[in-house]
């Protein structure tokens, strides 16, 4: 594709995908996703965030078998919390994608949509937006079947990917698991990706044989990055623009942030800007660049603790002490860190994990944000 012939200031790109000469790896996840989609199965991606699974899936999406032949349509629901909102997000993400491959494409898809139709506006030169705000969709239900009536229809099979699936589970609607599961057996003209961070969660929709979308989809889990690969790819594109690395940065990276690709991609970011051409990085540059991007959030980490409940805040610090945290409503734990009570963890953990600032897997407690967990090591 043209776009990977891009040339990028800084290799070491941040947000989005920008092509797959600043793609690290994934070769082999590459060929299986693309294989299943192909073959007409469906996918459930489970990983933690910032592993790099919207990444992963718009570089298979970027595949000539598929770029070639399909329609591929990405959906983040992250920030959903209704039927209501999901359906507009995913229709706004199908307009917006048409839009560019034409008129005839994407009217067909507007003169589907008939409950919403007076949300899409047009500009001066006749192009579509969708402007329609979260209330003036009467019907989520019905515009739902109207998205699906149109991926049945589409003059090329169409895949969708649906990325933190699990937040489905948080609209408080019963039926949203089976109406979705029943559009999505009944629409042969496309097959979807259900992308998700919470184990948990997606594990008890797609394992649990009381759930709708029970043995219907491949269970595919995303790992961590091998550092060998890694550590590679990023001396290569030093080397590229006239630049040294250190091997032992990558590895020193990978320890520190447990392998999570987000995190050592934004410290390689700023590595890369402060080495200059003929220079060499070294162990001893980390430690600047993970102070410089901390020091730039720090405002937004103060007003973060600023507004938690005493004990939810003292609770997230002694886990970010911890590194990783197991037994926190143990006597230990709670003497350990100076706090008030095991049944006083008990209630925080929920809340803190609800709002996103703690992950939790087989007992183990960890802070979601890898750069606050240093800044509150640092702070308290």
């Amino acid at each position: 594709m043209a776009k990977d012939k891009v040339k990028i200031d800084n290799p070491f790109v941040t947000t989005g995908y920008a092509g797959a000469d600043y793609f690290c790896d994934r070769e082999k996840e590459t060929q299986d996703i693309t294989r299943f989609l192909t073959n007409g199965n469906n996918v459930a991606l489970i990983s933690p965030r910032r592993y790099g699974k919207s990444d992963l899936l718009r570089h298979c999406f970027s595949q000539k078998i598929i770029s070639d032949n399909y329609y591929t349509f990405i959906v983040d629901i992250y920030s959903t919390k209704t039927v209501a909102e999901m359906v507009a997000k995913l229709g706004s993400a199908i307009l917006e994608t048409l839009k560019p491959k034409g008129k005839k494409t994407w009217e067909k898809f507007l003169a589907i949509l008939s409950s919403v139709r007076s949300g899409i506006s047009f500009d001066i030169n006749g192009q579509p937006s969708w402007t329609m705000s979260v209330g003036d969709i009467h019907s989520p239900t019905a515009t739902l079947d109207e998205i699906f009536t149109y991926l049945k229809s589409a003059d090329r099979p169409c895949l969708v990917a649906i990325d933190e699936f699990q937040q489905i589970t948080k609209y408080g609607d019963p039926n949203i698991e089976a109406e979705l599961r029943t559009h999505v057996q009944y629409c042969s003209n496309a097959h979807f990706v259900f992308s998700g961070s919470r184990r948990q969660l997606m594990g008890a929709i797609f394992t649990s044989p009381a759930r709708p979308f029970y043995q219907s989809v491949t269970l595919y889990h995303l790992n961590r990055l091998p550092l060998e690969r890694y550590s590679d790819f990023c001396i290569s594109h030093f080397k590229k623009r006239g630049k040294n690395l250190d091997d032992a940065v990558v590895s020193s990276l990978y320890n520190q942030f447990d392998g999570v690709t987000y995190y050592m991609q934004r410290v390689m970011n700023e590595l890369f800007s402060r080495t200059e051409v003929g220079s060499l990085c070294t162990v001893e540059d980390v430690k600047i660049a993970v102070d410089e991007i901390i020091a730039v959030s720090s405002t937004i980490y103060e007003d973060l603790m600023y507004q938690l409940p005493e004990k939810q805040s003292r609770v997230l610090i002694a886990v970010a002490k911890d590194g990783i945290a197991e037994n926190v409503t143990s006597g230990n734990f709670t003497k350990r860190h100076g706090l008030a009570s095991p049944n006083s963890v008990k209630s925080a953990i929920p809340a803190l994990i609800d709002k996103g600032l703690l992950t939790q897997d087989k007992g183990v407690y960890k802070v979601y944000d890898l750069f606050f967990a240093i800044w509150l090591v640092k702070n308290f």
